[in-house]
């Protein structure tokens, strides 16, 4: 178990470790060291100010935001959430300076588009200093199988037999495309309009490369954008958050209320409108370096790493291959599909506490009291809420006319070992909509039925 999450997290401060399929045309190392040296902002994987916070050692402050303050007073309690960082409270860094705390730029995006929550500023001391592991969702999908196998005793024999059946109409519908990516990470060079075309035809029968597609285009704006706003950013040690919000946004109608990646699978066409609309500069480029980089990251993160890229086909493999051979994929895919059984509301927590009790007893052995979106350091960070070596305070905060916060009313809560209820809209067709409902909400993004909240790669994940 300890291995398998050791597996979901990385650390960019030290060389790539994963153990990964062979014949990838790229490691992960190959790819490290190019994000780190031949993009503008690829300095800041290593060296941003997030991470450096973590290890110093020294009390960590932290924004989040909430749409109930008066049942976290009433409680004394507080509740986290599922997703991205598997069961933590989701938050963004605050810097310390002169004028007060300062947001990083991922808060201000929140206190700027969620005007109507309460701020909450955090105090966390660690024990020592903290590693710079962040769990990267992308590669949760054999934990998410394992805790399936382990649970699926709790489904009637109806609802096991529905889901084999929707993930193998899923994998087949998609297998074309999936070979199609294979073959791309071990060095075929399928021309890229042709290859954004198939994906975004795939998205709607296989929900997670949707995920996939946006994480891979929310890296190349992050690490590539050079314009006086990600520059002023990245002088403070920040990757610049706007670039991708603004991208889902215009990508998907109604995103700002529901958001979901699922329905995020733009065409070629469309995908250099959209990323023209964001920086102008980046638009010819982008093709290509989807192509490259989701063609390696869907073999990293679906196949096991005993297998071969080159050898293995999804072309007529039956599900018990599939879930030897691609448990990645198969983890991910039952992960989505699952959270719209009409019974899985009461079942969410047979599933989700699981991997969340996993995730805690990991953090705690390696000294982790607030994990983060490791996919990149890009400011989302959580509070893991049993950790026995840390001391937690909270207040409401104070917002000056300059943009600092500033401690105002200490709320009187603790953290307990909680997870937020489930609620899930109806499903419509192509669609994977999700939310949470909790007495401290996450505050990812916009809301989609109150008093609940979509997270761009949290909940949503």
């Amino acid at each position: 178990m300890h291995d398998e999450w050791e597996h979901a997290h990385t650390d960019y401060t030290r060389p790539a470790q994963r153990q990964i399929p062979a014949s990838l045309a790229e490691s992960e190392s190959d790819w490290r060291r190019y994000l780190e040296s031949s993009t503008p902002n690829g300095w800041l994987l290593q060296h941003n100010a997030m991470t450096e916070a973590l290890a110093s050692g020294r009390p960590m402050y932290l924004l989040h935001t909430t749409r109930d303050i008066a049942a976290i007073r009433t409680s004394g309690e507080l509740h986290v959430s599922t997703g991205c960082l598997v069961g933590a409270l989701y938050c963004s860094p605050l810097a310390i300076e002169r004028g007060g705390l300062r947001p990083h730029n991922l808060g201000a995006y929140l206190l700027h588009t969620k005007p109507t929550t309460t701020p909450l500023i955090f105090e966390v001391t660690p024990d020592a200093p903290i590693p710079p592991k962040g769990v990267d969702y992308l590669h949760l999908g054999s934990i998410h199988l394992r805790t399936y196998l382990r649970y699926r005793s709790f489904l009637a024999p109806a609802e096991n037999d529905h889901l084999d059946r929707t993930l193998m109409i899923g994998m087949r519908a998609t297998a074309v495309f999936l070979d199609t990516a294979l073959r791309n990470a071990a060095g075929r060079a399928t021309a890229a309009p042709e290859f954004i075309d198939q994906l975004a035809a795939a998205v709607p029968a296989l929900p997670f490369l949707g995920y996939l597609y946006f994480e891979v285009l929310s890296e190349y704006l992050m690490l590539h954008s050079a314009t006086p706003e990600t520059k002023a950013y990245a002088l403070a040690g920040e990757l610049n958050n706007w670039l991708y919000k603004r991208l889902a946004f215009a990508a998907v109608d109604g995103m700002e209320q529901l958001f979901d990646l699922a329905r995020f699978h733009p065409d070629h066409h469309r995908l250099v409108q959209l990323i023209d609309g964001v920086e102008p500069a980046l638009g010819p480029g982008v093709a290509e370096y989807v192509r490259r980089r989701l063609s390696h990251l869907f073999a990293r993160t679906a196949l096991h790493p005993s297998q071969d890229v080159a050898a293995f086909s999804f072309q007529g493999a039956d599900l018990s291959t599939l879930r030897e051979a691609a448990p990645g994929l198969i983890g991910q895919t039952i992960f989505r599909e699952i959270r719209y059984m009409p019974r899985y509301r009461q079942l969410y927590h047979c599933f989700e506490k699981a991997k969340a009790l996993e995730a805690w007893a990991f953090w705690n052995v390696e000294g982790i009291p607030t994990p983060f979106n490791g996919i990149l350091p890009k400011g989302e960070l959580g509070i893991h809420p049993v950790y026995p070596r840390s001391a937690v305070r909270v207040w409401t905060a104070q917002r000056d006319s300059k943009g600092f916060l500033h401690p105002a009313r200490e709320v009187r809560a603790i953290f307990t070992p909680h997870l937020a209820s489930w609620w899930a809209p109806p499903r419509q067709r192509g669609r994977n909509n999700a939310g949470t409902d909790s007495r401290i909400t996450v505050s990812h993004e916009a809301p989609s039925s109150p008093p609940t909240h979509r997270a761009i790669d949290g909940v949503s994940a």
